[in-house]
């Protein structure tokens, strides 16, 4: 109460005055007390205060009340520097146990200081050494030691692993009281929390301690292969998988399968191809050997006759051997694949009508030719995208984008989009592409642009899977002299030996390179980099040099990229490169110092990268280079999206439309099918923007953005999608916003309205083939066939339940959601018209009758078509009343059925039910699930679903269609 009735410190301020040290005791209690009041006047007495600290001739307690009240003096101050040293050197006054604002300031100030610290120590060499203050240390160990005392293990296991003491890393996992959890939270902490490469390299004790502590407890295989991918250590995980698979537990047969599609998803393919050939090969056995080996034996007994089993035939060695193809299948990423592939085929909703329907009204309305040729065109690469993955062509063959019109670039585009709809047909990829592949060194499809659009699908069908198509390719490359078929080839080849830096296939690459030519020479430097990504091996230095010496902007523009893309991560180590690039005189090599920085620093939100690239943004002399810049930011910081729209917003409205454009795909690159509010506040604007070129890359980015996010959930999707409808159907629309309106339809209904972008895996793991495809695809801004390159960004949104067998069994879980929050849009009705009523315009009679002619002809081709897909597409009986009814009586949880389709927003909301016949092997809302048979020997259920080409198409040599049959059938045994 004294305290509080005292208006001035400078009578406490006085009493130091005194000679007596207990009144100058008494003054600093008091002083300490009413800092938080009187600070600005009590600073101007610090002098007084330092002098007492420094006297050592008073009590040690007296000086510590000292220096304690010139750190909040500072602290007040704003000088936190000076604060924290004088608060150590308050000793043991400045508490832990205090929960103010300035000690909690103060300790991560403390925090921080001492993880740099640390930091520069494991820098130094054997040496140099950096003294650290053992009272810093000590308060950042008491902090550590108070949170275990409390319970608070994630705290300390933050701290510890911010500050590198392991020793405390360790013990706070040990002492919680799930350990599992434990470990769980300090690889999710590892993943996000470290973004520098070195520290990165020096995380990998601390993933080993992980490693350990998990083999001391109940050992959480599939953590520890995790920790072991990020340790690079193939052996250690094949260990692992053997010793699960020769298990006489069935179930960890099946968990061994599970780490197997878990290590696939995040596509480090190196590292996979390590994990495989690391395991044995197994024993070759006949089908029937291997399907009796696990029945009983009066089963087995009648398969006697067609075994011819030795006595020495071992059964576990059998079983063994059947476990073993089935990782080293998935380990492939073929096993993957084909399944993905029956998922998107069979649960494909792709809005037939739609590009149909704007694409007939748009040449019915007054377009000139060539207008309506690149609507067309357009055409080609949305319908592709649509239905990326789903082996859905035939529409595409006999309605839409027929090849037999197509001329020139257009019919290259044609052919190259069967590859991003038969993505992952890998077994059957020659035989779809039959009629237009060069063969013997005849035209297979009549024209040198169907050659090399074929070449260029097969790259894309077998992206990262091209150990089958290799060769091929290379021998079509070298075969031929035709820039527009090696333009193609350069890029299937590029894509089927991604990541692999095969020397053979490089100095095949650079021989057309040499040839100078341009178009074969821009594909071939994009070709180089796919081939190097990541590796910033000596190749970087020669594609450089040659860029310096030739003349064709379209090769150095490739080999720009090309460099780029062989620094993938290498973020410090990338930076002499950088550096080189960015100072370049050519504003093109500029470009491509841009995209170095952004795939060098991808995902790490690195504060030097930002800077560099942002100073690019707004300083170089060139709106390609300045652009570029903009752009790049998303790449960077994909891995923490909410950032970007706020770095972004001043960008985003910048005089430059240069800038304005990068701002847009920034945001769609780093925001790609997040459905953040913020990305879909700042793109908006830009969609009406009054150059017509951002307009096409907001429309884009606010596609990327909204990927399989529905108009329930927000309603600006719908508008979204009513502003492409009227883009689409209105003759005025300029050429660059109807192409950018068609790229959008594609991607919001990509790969069948089943996949969306994801640029991160599960684990925080980046997908490297993900990165590089959209930093290609960006390039459509010269070049649109590379537009196909989003397809490598795909990745399908569902949950994929196995057996043991890995066929898709009968399981159902629920979605704790109403149903409409996460349904497919609604498919296009034929007449959807919603164009500003205008004048009616004077005809000739020649003209109505022409018009009538064609709208008869048109009414004619869309029942046709209304047939074929077998619903009627003309459903507007349904009154306002009605839905309304429908929305009232809505459910607010909904049964799915594997395999199912599940939106990234809708994962948090999946629940499995008890007592099911199946229970997950780990507890996921979507991806590849095994499931363990709880009642296995009773007759199972069975979904069969075949996707292989028919036979009679083949034989045609016409595109190759699926011959689907699916549906629940029971299995005895």
């Amino acid at each position: 109460m004294e305290t509080a009735m005292i208006s001035s410190a400078s009578s406490v301020i006085a009493m130091l005055k005194e000679t007596h040290p207990s009144l100058k005791l008494q003054a600093l209690l008091l002083l300490n007390r009413l800092v938080h009041q009187f600070w600005p006047e009590i600073s101007d007495h610090l002098p007084i205060f330092e002098s007492l600290y420094e006297d050592e001739k008073f009590d040690l307690h007296l000086r510590q009340l000292a220096a304690l009240l010139i750190s909040k003096v500072f602290y007040y101050l704003g000088e936190l520097n000076d604060s924290l040293a004088y608060a150590l050197k308050a000793g043991s006054l400045f508490d832990v146990l205090d929960e103010s604002d300035y000690f909690h300031t103060l300790l991560a100030k403390a925090i921080d200081e001492y993880a740099s610290l640390r930091l520069k120590a494991d820098e130094l060499n054997e040496y140099e050494t950096v003294d650290i203050d053992h009272r810093l240390e000590a308060i950042v160990e008491k902090m550590m030691e108070k949170c275990i005392s409390d319970g608070k293990y994630q705290q300390a296991m933050g701290i510890a692993i911010e500050c590198r003491r392991l020793d405390k890393l360790e013990e706070a996992i040990i002492k919680s009281e799930d350990v599992q959890g434990s470990l769980s939270y300090c690889i999710n902490v590892s993943h996000s929390y470290i973004n520098r490469r070195d520290y990165r390299h020096k995380m990998s004790l601390v993933f080993r301690l992980l490693v350990n502590v998990w083999k001391l407890a109940s050992p959480d295989y599939s953590s520890i292969c995790q920790c072991l991918m990020f340790l690079d250590e193939p052996h250690g995980v094949a260990s692992i998988l053997e010793k699960l698979l020769r298990s006489e537990d069935k179930n960890d047969a099946l968990l061994a399968l599970q780490i197997a599609f878990d290590l696939v998803e995040n596509e480090h393919n190196g590292f996979l191809m390590s994990v495989r050939d690391s395991l044995p090969t197994p024993k070759t056995l006949p089908v029937v050997a291997v399907q009796a080996a696990e029945t009983s034996t009066a089963q087995r007994e009648n398969f006697e006759g067609d075994l011819q089993m030795t006595d020495e035939t071992d059964p576990a060695d059998t079983i063994y051997a059947e476990r073993l193809t089935k990782v080293k299948g998935i380990l492939s990423g073929e096993t993957s694949m084909q399944l993905t592939l029956q998922f998107l085929y069979t649960h494909n909703k792709s809005d037939l009508l739609f590009l149909l329907e704007t694409n007939e009204q748009s040449i019915d309305s007054l377009y000139s030719q060539w207008l309506s040729q690149l609507h067309d065109d357009a055409s080609i690469y949305g319908y592709a995208i649509m239905h990326a993955g789903t082996a859905r062509d035939t529409f595409y063959k006999e309605k839409l984008v027929s090849v037999s019109w197509a001329t020139n670039w257009a019919k290259f585009s044609a052919v190259a989009g069967l590859g991003v709809i038969h993505r992952g047909h890998l077994q059957q990829s020659r035989s779809v592409m039959a009629p237009y592949l060069p063969q013997g060194g005849a035209g297979g499809g009549g024209s040198p642009y169907s050659e090399g659009g074929a070449l260029y699908a097969l790259g894309i069908i077998h992206v990262n899977h091209g150990e089958g198509i290799r060769q091929f390719l290379r021998d079509s490359l070298r075969s031929t002299s035709v820039e527009v078929i090696q333009h193609g080839a350069c890029l299937g080849l590029g894509l089927a030996s991604f990541g692999t830096a095969d020397e053979y296939i490089y100095e095949d690459i650079k021989k057309v390179l040499y040839t100078d030519s341009a178009i074969a020479g821009e594909a071939a430097g994009i070709s180089m980099g796919l081939l190097f990504v990541g590796t910033a091996t000596d190749k970087a230095s020669e594609m450089l040099a040659y860029a310096h010496n030739t003349q064709h902007e379209k090769i150095i523009r490739g080999l720009a990229l090309g460099t780029a893309l062989t620094v993938y991560g290498r973020e410090e180590g990338a930076d002499p490169l950088i550096e080189k690039m960015t100072r370049d005189r050519d504003p093109i090599i500029r470009c491509g110092g841009m995209y170095s920085l952004a795939l060098a620093y991808r995902g790490t939100a690195n504060n030097k990268a930002m800077r560099q690239l942002l100073h690019f943004a707004v300083s170089d002399v060139c709106d390609d280079v300045r652009r570029t810049a903009v752009l790049a930011l998303g790449f960077v910081l994909y891995s923490d999206p909410e950032q970007t729209p706020r770095i972004v917003s001043l960008l985003s409205q910048s005089y430059n439309p240069h800038v304005r454009y990068g701002a847009a795909l920034a945001v769609g690159i780093s925001c790609a099918g997040t459905g953040l509010s913020e990305a879909i506040s700042l793109l908006e604007p830009l969609t009406s923007d009054v150059v017509d070129f951002v307009r096409q890359g907001a429309l884009v980015s606010m596609a990327m953005v909204m990927v399989q996010i529905s108009e329930a959930s927000d309603s600006r999707v719908g508008a979204f999608r009513h502003q492409l409808e009227k883009i689409l159907l209105d003759r005025l629309t300029d050429e660059m916003s109807n192409t950018g309106a068609i790229l959008a339809s594609g991607i919001l209904d990509a790969g069948g309205r089943n996949v969306t972008i994801r640029l991160l895996s599960t684990t925080k793991h980046d997908k490297v083939t993900a990165v590089i495809g959209l930093a290609i695809f960006s390039q459509f801004w010269y070049w649109y066939p590379l537009i196909y390159f989003i397809c490598l960004a795909f990745s399908p949104t569902a949950f994929i339940g196995l057996n043991y067998d890995l066929k898709f069994p009968k399981f159902e879980f629920m979605s704790l959601a109403r149903p409409s929050l996460f349904e497919y849009p609604k498919r296009t009705t034929v007449f959807t018209s919603n164009i500003t009523a205008k004048l009616p315009t004077a005809l000739l009679s020649t003209a109505v009758k022409a018009t009538k002619s064609r709208n008869k002809n048109k009414n004619e081709a869309e029942q046709k078509i209304v047939t074929k897909i077998g619903k009627s597409s003309i459903e507007k009986a349904d009154s306002a009343a009605t839905e309304e009814k429908k929305a009232e009586a809505e459910a607010m949880f909904e049964i799915l059925f594997n395999p199912a389709r599940v939106v990234p927003a809708q994962e948090k909301y999946i629940k499995f039910m008890e007592k099911s016949r199946y229970e997950p092997v780990k507890v996921a809302p979507s991806g590849f699930v095994l499931l363990k048979d709880l009642q296995p020997p009773y007759p199972k259920v069975i979904f069969t679903t075949t996707a292989t080409p028919t036979s009679t198409a083949v034989k045609q040599g016409s595109h190759a269609s699926l011959n689907t049959h699916h549906g629940f059938v029971l299995i005895t045994g």
